[in-house]
């Protein structure tokens, strides 16, 4: 698999913030029970089937407590792994690296688990032509972790801020008196922007075509009523189906011919995942 980019002004903060609340002052119970200066390993191991994600964030984490901790991963994020299969190796002063072993963990935890979970919806939709998409539904702080995790488990980002393209969603259309009003207002900001439309109904498709919308987003249509959006448009523009999304119906919408399906679950409620820190004596 290519190398998914990851840049550490991603990540700098957050581990900043993860320390401040996990070690405190400091861990007091490792210094009360651990000699100073007393060496240890051990290796990072999967306890349940996963799509491994963070491993850079897990390596910055170890450094950031200590440059002495030696952190080398045995896989690539956006590897399937097994349980039983190690993940990394670890070693370093024995204080140094159970200090900062939870932090690594609960960031290893949550994005190897957004990987797995949008895996599942990727290969759910295996064949049919669609794209599978993220939202903006991320835990505030860590969006920029979760898309990447998103990416390691094969979908496809979405907006990442409000400042990267134009959604005109139900509250700007009744805000704005119609969904022609709100396209063509959009349109005549002239920023540069593709323009996408939701869409409740046929007649809104058909209204945000003529408009001169450059993509929709379908919002909770049945399959039946997305078929028929998708003869109405003909090709002209790009389909999203939004809403109802789960993984028992995927396949279902994606098969109707629209060319993304978004779904926010893969960043909102996960599946948990397992990993250990197994040391060796």
């Amino acid at each position: 698999m290519p190398k998914i980019k990851l840049s550490p002004a991603d990540y700098d903060s957050v581990i900043d913030a993860a320390l401040a609340e996990d070690v405190g002052a400091g861990d007091v119970t490792t210094r009360a029970t651990i000699p100073a200066g007393r060496p240890l390993a051990g290796v990072l191991s999967a306890r349940s089937p996963m799509v491994v994600a963070g491993l850079p964030v897990a390596t910055a984490v170890f450094a950031r407590v200590d440059p002495l901790i030696e952190f080398t991963p045995q896989v690539a994020d956006g590897d399937r792994i097994n349980p039983g299969q190690i993940i990394a190796e670890v070693a370093g002063p024995a204080e140094s690296v159970l200090t900062g072993e939870r932090t690594a963990l609960n960031i290893l935890h949550m994005l190897s688990a957004i990987a797995t979970e949008t895996r599942r919806y990727v290969d759910a939709i295996a064949g049919t032509g669609c794209t599978l998409l993220d939202t903006r539904k991320t835990i505030p702080g860590l969006r920029a972790l979760s898309k990447y995790a998103v990416r390691c488990g094969g979908g496809t980002n979405h907006r990442m801020r409000l400042d990267d393209a134009i959604l005109i969603k139900d509250n700007h259309i009744a805000v704005a008196g119609g969904i022609s009003q709100a396209i063509t207002q959009a349109i005549a900001t002239d920023a540069g922007l593709k323009v996408q439309a939701e869409c409740d109904t046929l007649d809104q498709v058909r209204d945000a075509i003529a408009a001169g919308a450059d993509s929709l987003l379908l919002d909770n249509m049945d399959t039946d009523t997305l078929r028929r959006a998708v003869d109405i448009t003909a090709g002209r523009v790009p389909l999203e189906a939004s809403g109802g999304v789960r993984l028992d119906t995927i396949r279902a919408i994606a098969e109707t011919g629209v060319d993304f399906a978004s779904v926010g679950a893969i960043t909102q409620y996960l599946t948990p995942v397992d990993i250990g820190l197994d040391l060796e004596t």
